[in-house]
């Protein structure tokens, strides 16, 4: 169960198979020989590193599979602008390319002891395979979260009370439109808003996404937290937490009282731009002092010991909640320097896979749930408009 989702398969743990899925139509000899033809060219990417010169340049099979479901997600879902109906043969591909994708994990496997009794009645403890436990766990999940994203756009396919215009086509003062989605289709409402009944509707559907959305976060978060921090990022990084969060922040942090919230709430988060630099500094503090935390013996570190063991624990403490209230509060922020790091250097297959899927699911449920909020936003100003007109009239102003 995450957050109240339960992505347990109870039925059937098998690595591909697709939650929910329709019946497709069986592929005539012609089709089956070009899927044939495209899949060989897709594995041949993959085994070459994406290097198909065969010159050995190539990168690591993980960075490999990796950007294979990124490129893919961004081929099929691009940036959704409108709330509508995956096109049928776009659905169809997503869901036979990342079949084919994730097939590879059904090979991943892990060695447990087992109990074999022999023909004379000798019971041996021996070594068998068996699906990889997190594979197992969070391949079926991931597949109902495809699922619950792909019906939740269904469901927009036949919409009356609202519909999209062309920003050419609408006043920029008239359009109502929020800043940060300028180049976005504009939403357009009824004159007097939304029914109630069509309201409930939407926050329902933005409820079920916002769900979808903090499980997918969780799994990422899980799966990156897995995957080993480069030695690269390690030596790219200030000596102390001070020289990387500068002498503002610092002092922040480690006052006696500390408070994330408040803390927070007196950065200047105006651009993402200066999200993602304070996320950045942020996750490199966390990084310094935890390994300042793990050293055996201090004095012949390089970091420097100005900080006693306690304090520095705390420090880490406050900047890795900070992290977190920064995660939850901006989920739609691009990857940090340290996760792009990661899953640049990881060598790991089974973790390259979880992280990608999650991560594009991640990006598709919040994609999602801004375009209903686009919406709720219409309708907001749309009801406010109609209010000051109903006022207006009332006053005798015309």
């Amino acid at each position: 169960m995450t957050d109240g989702i339960d992505i347990k398969n109870e039925e059937d743990n098998s690595m591909v198979q697709q939650q929910d899925v329709e019946q497709s139509e069986p592929l005539n000899p012609e089709e089956m020989r070009a899927d044939m033809e495209m899949m060989k060219e897709r594995f041949a990417k993959l085994l070459l590193g994406e290097d198909m010169s065969g010159g050995g340049k190539g990168v690591s099979s993980a960075l490999a599979l990796s950007n294979a479901v990124t490129n893919l997600a961004a081929s099929i879902f691009g940036e959704k602008g409108r709330l509508e109906p995956l096109a049928p043969e776009r659905k169809a591909r997503w869901r036979k390319e990342m079949d084919w994708i994730l097939s590879v994990a059904d090979h991943i496997v892990e060695l447990v002891p087992a109990k074999q009794t022999s023909k004379d009645g000798t019971e041996m403890e021996v070594m068998v395979t068996r699906h990889r436990a997190d594979m197992l766990v969070n391949i079926p999940g991931l597949h109902k979260l495809d699922a619950m994203l792909i019906e939740t756009l269904n469901n927009f396919g036949q919409e009356k009370e609202f519909w999209y215009v062309s920003k050419n086509d609408v006043d920029g003062e008239e359009s109502g439109q929020r800043e940060d989605k300028w180049w976005h289709p504009i939403v357009k409402v009824p004159e007097n808003g939304l029914s109630e009944k069509q309201l409930q509707w939407l926050h329902y559907q933005k409820e079920s996404v916002n769900q979808v959305l903090k499980a997918a976060m969780n799994i990422n978060a899980e799966v990156l937290s897995e995957i080993k921090i480069p030695e690269s990022y390690i030596d790219s990084l200030p000596k102390n937490g001070r020289d990387t969060l500068g002498d503002s922040i610092y002092n922040s942090i480690t006052v006696e009282y500390f408070d994330p919230i408040q803390f927070l709430a007196s950065m200047d988060f105006s651009t993402e731009h200066k999200i993602l630099d304070f996320k950045n500094r942020i996750e490199a503090s966390v990084v310094i002092w935890r390994r300042k935390k793990i050293q055996k013996d201090a004095r012949s570190s390089s970091w420097g010991t100005s900080v006693s063991v306690g304090k520095r624990e705390l420090f880490e403490e406050r900047a890795a909640t900070v992290l977190l209230i920064l995660k939850q509060h901006f989920p739609g922020l691009p990857q940090s320097t340290l996760d792009i790091s990661k899953i640049q250097e990881n060598r790991d297959v089974g973790l390259a896979i979880l992280e990608s899927y999650s991560r594009v699911l991640e990006s598709l449920a919040y994609s999602v749930m801004s375009r209903i909020e686009d919406v709720l936003h219409a309708d907001s100003l749309t009801r406010a408009s109609s209010l000051a007109r109903s006022r207006d009239v009332e006053h005798g102003c015309f």
